[in-house]
């Protein structure tokens, strides 16, 4: 079995655990268009909205949509803002559901921006799950992801462990006011709080092309030069931290902590420029979601509350079993 089959099929595992359904989710009524589909036997249509598909994260999700939608016989488009944007997501998704639509699959660019529109899509009897990026704040019918919170004190325990409880450290995000972001920002804060000799010097919004990370984690280092440490908290920024690291070696100690497993990510951490990174299985986060949409209205199969694609942690004891996936 291929690396990214196991991870499919261990999310899939992970559903069984996962929490009861709400009530929402079981008051849910499928519009009779939809059901009519279902019935039929028609090629069901989905759409997977991700909240920026440019980004390099967005492939292996990308990856797990299609897979699913050719297992499964339906129809899955991979959309979302490039460059992101709650306005042009929500634009884009209005435009969606206007011409028709048999489920949706959402990672919110905003929470606050996209859950009346999950809300009334809902009420016309379209199923709405979200996935990689919560939307708690709307009735969603399940959440497909990472708990983020959880997984931010894992990453602020990730750099204890590699700098100790003593420094000064930064935080990075491409998007610092993003709900996600401040979620895992959230728990590593909660995590760095036990320990006073840590002190946040600041929360560095990055921005999202390569060259601005790059720009701005060099501007960070030449306006801290006692740094002991970085977190980042996504995919990207994490990456060009390692990138500036190796090109710019430190004289002393430094821990560099982070998420996802991009390609470089891992080539910097087997080449020790960077510690850890926590791995959220975005290819199971796509699969699933298809799978999901699939189950509700071809089978009426309501999705428990959360289905937690889990926080596996790679370092260099391991990160040899990933390199190549």
């Amino acid at each position: 079995m291929t690396f990214l089959k196991h991870m499919a099929a261990l999310a899939a595992g992970l559903s069984m655990i996962a929490l009861a359904g709400a009530a929402s989710a079981e008051e849910f009524k499928l519009s009779p268009e939809i059901a009519q589909h279902a019935k039929d036997g028609k090629k069901l249509v989905f759409a997977i909205s991700y909240h920026d598909p440019s980004v390099a994260f967005a492939g292996p999700i990308r990856d797990g949509v299609a897979k699913a939608a050719a297992d499964l016989g339906v129809e899955a488009s991979f959309v979302g803002p490039v460059g992101g944007g709650a306005e042009k997501q929500i634009a884009e998704l209005e435009t969606i559901i206007e011409k028709g639509v048999d489920g949706l699959a959402i990672s919110s660019a905003s929470t606050d921006a996209l859950a009346p529109l999950i809300n009334k899509t809902l009420a016309k009897g379209i199923p709405v799950i979200a996935f990689n990026t919560d939307n708690p704040k709307s009735d969603r019918l399940t959440f497909i992801g990472q708990d983020l919170v959880l997984s931010g004190k894992t990453v602020g325990e990730q750099l204890v462990k590699y700098m100790g409880e003593k420094g000064k450290i930064v935080i990075t995000s491409l998007d610092t006011a993003a709900q996600w972001s401040l979620d895992r920002e959230k728990g590593a804060r909660e995590t760095l709080a036990k320990y006073p000799g840590i002190e946040i010097v600041n929360v560095v919004n990055t921005g999202t092309e390569s060259q601005q990370i790059y720009g701005a984690i060099e501007n960070t280092f030449a306006a801290n030069p006692d740094l002991t440490g970085m977190i980042s908290l996504e995919c990207c920024s994490f990456p060009q931290i390692g990138l500036y690291l190796k090109r710019n070696p430190r004289s002393g100690e430094f821990a560099a902590v982070g998420f996802d497993l991009l390609p470089q990510t891992l080539q910097l951490i087997k080449e020790g420029h960077l510690d850890s990174t926590i791995s959220q299985n975005p290819y199971a986060q796509g699969y699933k979601s298809v799978e999901v949409l699939t189950d509700i209205v071809k089978n009426g199969k309501m999705p428990p509350k959360m289905i937690d694609t889990g926080a596996e942690i790679v370092d260099k004891t391991n990160v040899d079993q990933y390199i190549g996936k």
